[in-house]
């Protein structure tokens, strides 16, 4: 007798069929504290971050390891834009110089003068479009809900508010101009 060899092979027993593949086990980062891998959850770490932190004077530590992640936070949290007058105009000024007005009023800080700051990162605009006249210049008297200019972050352009009532004494950014969180904008005597 010859063997067909145009059929397949089919296996000896139905049990071989029915095993298992070899498969590995996954398990949840979190679930083995035995873990040989350490992770970021760690109480020891934790503890050695805020050391650090302390040690730096950092605010915030945000860390990321394949998919685990840990944000930790110290110290009060700020309000969002708080106005103040302890910013120097030196340290400040912008790379463009304001105009003669702007720059006597600016090298005058006082006690009634507080400052308009970035609530966020962006390209600051001192007006709607370009071909309109800009929110607010130097003599202007604003109001808590005034619109002072627009930062433009990630392709949304968003109104500031002027969020304190008196006089502009100064404009601190160049239209155009690149901004960081917290960059003092416009200076306002609330003393007018």
């Amino acid at each position: 007798m010859a063997a067909d060899k145009s059929q397949p092979r089919r296996p000896a027993s139905k049990k071989a069929l029915s095993a298992p593949l070899p498969t590995k086990s996954r398990k949840p980062p979190m679930s083995d504290s035995q873990s040989s891998q350490p992770t970021v959850f760690e109480i020891e770490r934790i503890r050695r971050l805020v050391e650090l932190m302390k040690e730096h004077d950092l605010s915030e530590i945000d860390l990321r390891e394949s998919r685990q992640h840990i944000r930790i936070c110290r110290g009060p949290k700020e309000a969002p834009r708080p106005a103040s007058a302890s910013s120097s105009p030196a340290a400040h000024a912008p790379a463009s110089a304001p105009p003669p007005a702007a720059t006597s009023a600016a090298a005058a800080d006082g006690p009634n003068i507080a400052v308009i700051k970035s609530p966020m990162i962006g390209t600051f605009y001192s007006r709607p479009n370009p071909k309109a006249e800009a929110y607010v210049k130097v003599g202007d008297r604003v109001d808590t809900t005034t619109v002072v200019c627009i930062i433009e972050a990630m392709k949304v352009f968003n109104e500031i508010p002027a969020e304190t009532r008196g006089q502009i004494v100064a404009v601190l950014v160049a239209d155009g101009e690149a901004v960081d969180f917290e960059k003092p904008l416009f200076k306002v005597d609330i003393s007018k």
